[in-house]
């Protein structure tokens, strides 16, 4: 369901990479993966980076498609924060989870930043 989502990241950083430097390291002698190893993944690291914050932040808090493809007895975390402020009526669990829930997000989001200003691109 989030595929669009994550494809314009990284079809926007593919189209960025210069032919050029592809055209480069195929003139001294790279074959095609080791061009697309050493030039074309590098490059496009930060469209990566940013279409998988893109999909793994609403995937972690949806509670409706694990429902309806895992049934009642599959247990999701945004289902278990559902079921903790709607059935359960257990509203400081359920804060509880949404906190923990939003620093795992937080140390996704600065692994990724870190990965970026590490790993980006290098054009």
């Amino acid at each position: 369901a989030y595929a669009p989502f994550a494809i314009l990241p990284i079809y926007v950083a593919l189209d960025t990479i210069p032919k050029s430097l592809i055209e480069a390291a195929s003139d001294l002698g790279a074959r095609p993966f080791t061009s697309f190893r050493r030039v074309v993944l590098p490059n496009s690291m930060p469209g990566v980076l940013a279409a998988a914050l893109v999909v793994f932040v609403p995937t972690v808090g949806d509670y409706v498609t694990p429902a309806l493809v895992g049934g009642p007895a599959s247990t999701m975390i945004g289902t278990l924060i559902q079921a903790q402020f709607g059935k359960a009526n257990d509203w400081p669990f359920g804060a509880a989870l949404s906190v923990a829930v939003m620093l795992v997000i937080l140390c996704v989001v600065l692994v990724a930043r870190f990965a970026d200003r590490r790993f980006g691109s290098r054009t």
